[in-house]
């Protein structure tokens, strides 16, 4: 029988070679991972902390909102990437089984302050409708993590968000969301095989809205074992009119159109009022005429204009990742 065990006080995580034994302060699931979380209170302002035992957890987690800030640990050979990670949550809802984007998704995270390193997140619907890995509505981060998914896999779509050492990867606007600020830090972002795929949706819809996804020092290339042709791929196209998406000091292999961005759809092209930004990009993906809704931007967009000037303060980040 696989049990929910108390250990003793919380400490900051320190980065390490591997994570194998629960940090101090943190129960143990082994069982359902939502079992863990609801073992834990909400209206507690004390410190919470999970570690996930190693194994594949077929269900679907909600992390409610919460007074404390909650971290969730995966068993890892590796804290320093996703590539050591031991544990993997998964299911396959979607919106075909009438469920809204949020509601089809593998995990929910609601409470402001959430941490979560080194746990794989998929959704395993694949091509045919929307089905997310992960929705986030809350100022939270990401270390170590994969999001795995087809279509809509990462819905970053409320709350300041920051994804470090992260995969994500998918075929159709596989990254989106319409509200959060959200900044992608030396990320593998992969796609799989397909016609023609695009990585971001942004559904800004104001010159006011704080949505901004910006990637600084990722890699963009097929996924292991995926043949996707020269060109298949856009960087972005727009969810809403004011998208806003930055891609900077990133590699980007021969999969990404020369064009690089891309209309939402012919007779709704949605590209008047975008900004579709590119900085210091290498490899062959980041050559070639780039749509006239594109801007080059002279230098490179600091983490601050996302996160905030006091984002090393909140209770989200970890410096160890950046």
């Amino acid at each position: 029988m696989r049990r929910i065990v108390a250990i003793l006080p919380l400490f900051a995580p320190v980065l390490a070679a591997n994570r194998t034994v629960a940090p101090p302060g943190c129960i143990t699931v082994s069982n359902t991972i939502q079992a863990a979380v609801d073992a834990l209170s909400t209206a507690s302002a004390d410190a919470q902390c999970i570690f996930i035992s190693p194994g594949t957890y077929t269900e679907q987690v909600l992390v409610p909102a919460r007074r404390a800030q909650l971290s969730v640990y995966g068993s890892t050979a590796d804290t320093g990437g996703y590539a050591g990670n031991e544990v993997t949550i998964t299911s396959s809802k979607s919106q075909a089984d009438g469920l809204s984007n949020d509601g089809s998704a593998t995990l929910r995270v609601k409470a402001a302050g959430f941490r979560l390193y080194n746990v794989n997140i998929n959704n395993g619907h694949g091509r045919g409708s929307q089905a997310v890995a992960l929705s986030a509505s809350a100022d939270s981060a990401y270390y170590g993590c994969a999001f795995t998914g087809y279509q809509d896999t990462l819905l970053a779509d409320t709350g300041t968000q920051l994804y470090a050492r992260c995969l994500v990867q998918g075929v159709t606007d596989f990254i989106f969301g319409q509200h959060a600020p959200a900044w992608f830090e030396k990320c593998d972002i992969r796609v799989l095989s397909a016609s023609m795929g695009y990585i971001t949706a942004s559904g800004r819809s104001s010159s006011s809205d704080p949505n901004y996804y910006v990637f600084n020092s990722c890699s963009i290339a097929a996924a292991a074992g995926s043949n996707v042709a020269d060109g298949a791929f856009y960087l972005g196209r727009p969810w809403r009119a004011y998208a806003r998406v930055v891609m900077q000091k990133t590699s980007m292999t021969s999969v990404v159109n020369p064009a690089g961005w891309r209309i939402w759809n012919a007779g709704d092209e949605r590209t008047s009022n975008v900004l579709f930004g590119e900085h210091a990009n290498t490899g062959a993906g980041a050559k070639g005429t780039r749509a006239p809704f594109a801007t080059k931007f002279s230098s490179a967009v600091a983490i601050e204009t996302v996160l905030g000037s006091g984002f090393t303060g909140a209770g989200w980040f970890d410096s160890a990742y950046l």
